[in-house]
């Protein structure tokens, strides 16, 4: 892969180097929704079949991204949070259990749980990282292996920490999780896109994404992939779309008690939106041409030589067998203060 700057608006004087923040965004993305603003001119010819196809054209593609095998199992949501929440709301209200995370992850992760503990009586296990440089991410993931237990009700993780790319071994400790009957969550937004992630290997129960970051999408729309356990599951919200037969709008006053199957239950509300689905829709087409291979590769070639010029400055990165090449966070020199 070489560089792709010619298919974003970026100036020829500016080399743009933190998704982890935001994503520039892609010309033929910002067509999409430019052409989605558009349609409204026309309402009427927005037909009934508009409302689904694009929404599972975007489960399609996400589904193929994370390699899991059945998009329906594939939620249209409004953020990342929405989509941890919902797995929150079904967790089972186990007291006495404990819920397993990595200490400073991304508050979106955090929150949900922190609810769930005290709403019932269990504890939020925060597994600090190790402070010692050398080998610090074969520590960190040490010692959230260790922190599951019988007790365990859920691990949460990102696969990488979203401050410094540290990463965590999502196989070992999915496996770990599964021992004890845990669920297993991940927050995916910080590496889904940018490096390989294999669902079939992972088995994750729920795998959220946002799709503002490294899967070059608007602000406003993410991805949610959920497991057999949430198949019967219950909605944040109760809409129209995500019940069973909404797709008959003849007989859309025949209330339905029953939800829609697999994931799509756990559709936000307006989940056709018929501007953010288009591109979030080419968004993916794109990263699935490009390939998450090929994009942790070229991240790799374009930092190694900064990674070089660091370490005789007194600076330090996570060692590079535990940190992905796409997202990096430097330590400072102890005389270097911030705060001044």
């Amino acid at each position: 892969m070489d560089c792709q700057k010619h298919l974003f608006s970026i100036p020829e004087d500016h080399h743009y180097l933190n998704c982890a923040y935001f994503s520039p965004m892609l010309k033929s993305v910002e067509e999409a929704g430019i052409a989605g603003i558009r349609q409204k001119r026309a309402p009427w010819k927005v037909g009934p079949d508009e409302f689904f196809a694009s929404s599972n054209r975007l489960r399609e593609l996400y589904a193929e991204l994370i390699l899991a095998e059945d998009p329906r199992r594939v939620a249209i949501l409004p953020a990342a949070s929405y989509g941890l929440s919902t797995v929150a709301k079904n967790l089972p209200k186990a007291t006495g259990t404990n819920i397993v995370i990595a200490g400073e992850q991304f508050p979106s992760n955090v929150y949900p749980w922190m609810r769930y503990c005290r709403e019932n009586d269990s504890e939020l296990r925060i597994v600090s990282p190790a402070t010692e440089q050398e080998h610090r991410g074969n520590t960190w993931n040490r010692r959230l292996l260790e922190a599951i237990d019988r007790d365990t009700l859920l691990v949460a993780l990102g696969n990488v920490h979203w401050t410094d790319g540290t990463i965590f071994d999502l196989s070992r400790i999915g496996d770990r999780a599964r021992e004890v009957d845990a669920w297993f969550v991940i927050d995916g937004t910080q590496s889904v896109g940018a490096m390989p992630f294999d669902q079939r290997e992972i088995r994750a129960d729920a795998v959220i994404c946002a799709g503002y970051k490294w899967l070059m999408g608007p602000y406003s729309i993410a991805m949610g992939y959920f497991g057999d356990r949430m198949t019967e599951g219950v909605p944040l919200e109760e809409n129209w779309l995500n019940r069973r037969g909404s797709e008959d709008f003849a007989g859309l006053v025949d209330f339905e008690e029953a939800y829609q199957p697999g994931a799509v239950r756990y559709d936000v509300g307006e989940s056709s939106n018929f501007i953010l689905v288009p591109m979030m829709i080419r968004a993916l087409e794109q990263i699935l041409e490009w390939g998450p291979a090929n994009i942790q590769q070229y991240c790799a070639q374009i930092t190694q030589g900064i990674m070089e010029e660091l370490a005789p400055h007194g600076y330090s990165l996570e060692e590079d067998t535990w940190r992905a090449k796409h997202l990096f966070g430097i330590r400072l020199p102890d005389h270097i203060d911030l705060k001044k």
